[in-house]
Formats: C-alpha cells, sequence, structure tokens
C-alpha cells in the first residue's frame, strides 16, 4: 500500500512538473511571436529599427509584427499594448510614448505572460513595470555628447535652442535634462546660453513652424540642437532656405540618408546618431532568446547576438537592468557617403 501511494504521489509531481512548464523544451524560434510597438508611424527612423528586426527574423525565423499609431500622444499606444496581449504575443518592443501613462497596461500584459521590453530608451523612474530596455547608446551620455557637437561648430560660444519632439518623449526630456547639466555644470560650456526648448511633437510641419520661430524670436540665435530624427531635418531644411547657414549651426541626431543634402551642401557641418538596424537586430535576437530562456534580464548576463557578437546586460543609474547597443557616431562630410540607413 505504501508503495502504491508513493507511486500516486510521483506521478503528481510529474504531471505538475509538466503543466507547470518546467519539463518542457524551450520554443522554437518560428513559434515565437515578437512585436515592435514604436512612437508613431511614418518617421524613418523606426522604419531603420524595423529592417534590423527583419534581418534578424531573416536568420532566426520568428513571428514579428510593426505596429504604431499615426500621432505620438502619451496614450496612443494603448490599443496596441492590449491587442498584443490578446493575440498572446510572446514579447512586447515598444518605444513608450510616456515615462508612466503606460505602467498599468505593462503590468497587465507582464502579468498575462508576454515580456515587456522597452525599446530604444527606458521610462526613467518606472522600470519596475518592464522587464528590461534595450537602448541604442548610453543614454547617460547623449545629452553631453549633443552640446559638445553643437560647442565644436559655434566655437563653444552663442545663443543656442532645442527643438525636440513631444513634451512627454522620455527619451528626449531625459537627453535635455543630460544638455542643461552640462552646459551648467562644464566650463567648457560656460559661453553657451540656452535661451529655450520648443516642441515640434515629431511632425515635420510643427517642427519646421517651431525652428522659424525660433529664428525670428531670438535674431542673435547661433546654434540648434534638434535630438529626433524629424526635427534635425526640419531645422536643417529652414537653415538651408533661408540662406543662413553661416549664421545658424544646426545638429542633432539625424539619419545619414535624411541628412547627406545638408552635409553635402555645407548646411550642416556634422550630426549624430547610433545604427537603429544594428539595435532593431539586436533587440530580435535577445527577444528570442529570453523566451526560450537562454538569457535571462539579470545585471550582469552575457549572450550572443548574430553579426554583433557578445552584449552583456549592465545597470542602469537607478539599479535596472539594460542593454546598449553601442556608443553613438559622428557624421559628417569625410563619411557621409560611407551610410545608407
Amino acid at each position: 500500500m505504501k508503495k502504491f501511494f508513493l507511486g500516486l504521489i510521483i506521478i503528481s509531481i510529474i504531471v505538475v512538473f509538466f503543466l507547470t512548464g518546467f519539463g518542457q523544451a524551450p520554443k522554437e524560434a518560428k513559434d515565437i511571436s515578437m512585436v515592435l510597438i514604436v512612437k508613431q508611424t511614418g518617421n524613418p527612423y523606426w522604419d531603420a529599427c524595423r529592417h534590423g528586426f527583419e534581418e534578424a527574423q531573416a536568420e532566426l525565423g520568428f513571428k514579428f509584427d510593426f505596429q504604431g499609431p499615426f500621432l505620438g500622444t502619451a496614450t496612443s499606444q494603448i490599443e496596441y499594448i492590449e491587442a498584443a496581449v490578446l493575440n498572446k504575443v510572446d514579447v512586447i518592443m515598444i518605444g513608450a510614448n510616456s515615462p508612466d501613462a503606460l505602467n498599468t497596461y505593462f503590468d497587465d500584459a507582464r502579468d498575462a505572460g508576454t515580456r515587456v521590453v522597452i525599446f530604444n530608451q527606458d521610462i526613467p523612474e518606472n522600470e519596475e513595470h518592464r522587464d528590461i530596455a534595450i537602448l541604442p547608446t548610453d543614454f547617460d551620455l547623449v545629452g553631453k555628447y549633443q552640446v559638445e557637437c553643437l560647442g565644436s561648430v559655434i566655437n563653444y560660444e552663442g545663443d543656442i535652442a532645442i527643438l525636440s519632439a513631444t513634451t512627454d518623449a522620455p527619451d528626449q526630456n531625459y537627453w535635455i535634462e543630460g544638455m542643461k547639466k552640462a552646459l551648467k555644470e562644464d566650463p567648457k560650456y560656460a559661453k553657451m546660453n540656452l535661451l529655450e526648448v520648443v516642441y515640434g511633437d515629431d511632425v515635420p510641419e510643427k517642427s519646421t513652424t517651431e525652428m522659424e520661430a525660433l529664428i525670428s524670436k531670438y535674431p542673435t540665435l547661433r546654434g540648434v540642437i534638434a535630438p529626433t530624427t524629424v526635427a534635425v531635418k526640419a531645422a536643417s531644411k529652414v537653415v538651408q532656405i533661408k540662406g543662413l547657414a553661416d549664421k545658424i549651426e544646426v545638429i542633432g541626431l539625424g539619419l545619414p540618408s535624411e541628412m547627406r543634402q545638408f552635409i553635402k551642401d555645407g548646411t550642416v557641418k556634422k550630426f549624430q546618431l547610433w545604427n537603429p538596424v544594428d539595435e532593431g537586430y539586436l533587440a530580435g535576437y535577445y527577444g528570442v532568446l529570453l523566451v526560450q530562456g537562454k538569457v535571462g534580464t539579470d545585471i550582469g548576463e552575457t549572450f550572443k547576438a548574430g553579426r554583433l557578437g557578445e552584449r552583456t546586460i549592465t545597470e542602469n543609474p537607478r539599479g535596472y537592468a539594460q542593454i546598449i547597443t553601442r556608443p553613438p557616431f559622428d557624421f559628417d562630410a569625410s563619411n557621409i557617403d560611407d551610410f545608407t540607413f
């Protein structure tokens, strides 16, 4: 009788073992689903990220979808998060339009078994609502990098302004705080005076209008930092059309394919960016390995991401896990033709 009950106990343990998934083999890549929810569609930067995901998809075979709202408002991504959960997507990659407006929906997604990866940025002070963040570069240095980029072309002297995306964009706001800190604390930038921060909402028309308003409002304007691909292109176009390249310098974060004309004709001396294709590629690899249990979210863990080689999960300033793709890069007349994205 004892052997009988012992047998029942062993069988029960085995059943629980398999029902809870511990006995299952890792999912094959072809059975893993991933969605990239972008801030808003129509932005070439996100298209470049998508190409990176698709490159990884071609190598690994996972299911991939690309979605996003037309306008980048704080709550415009909610329906896409809910749809992904309803469809039992394994991993949500999202460039969040707000640092806190989506937290409840992230929590619901994770409770349902969907991994939430903040992509291309983070949600500062709210990291407990996501699994991990994948960043294109070290965001703690972007603000300083941008100030240095502008300073180097205006001889570190003059009135400047910032033309950003939306007021709620966590990445933009984080970089702007870094810019302000550098301007205030580093003696190198003591003669650079920040006049105003304006917002073009990542819409070409509004970014153009805001740039024109800055020029009209501030006759002494010497330089503009536009840390978004939409704004830097719009600002450069305004300077080009008005023939003000010898008076106003524009730098920012732009795509080589969109900024080439301005570099070639001297409107812009240089700008910066990372490689969004590499970022998407890295995210695709990590998403598959995460679902398969071959890598987790612990600081210090390493994994191999195809052609990008080994990557390490690092710690952000608030103690949460992040993955950084690579350092930012300066584009100028000497190298602009080497890049197609």
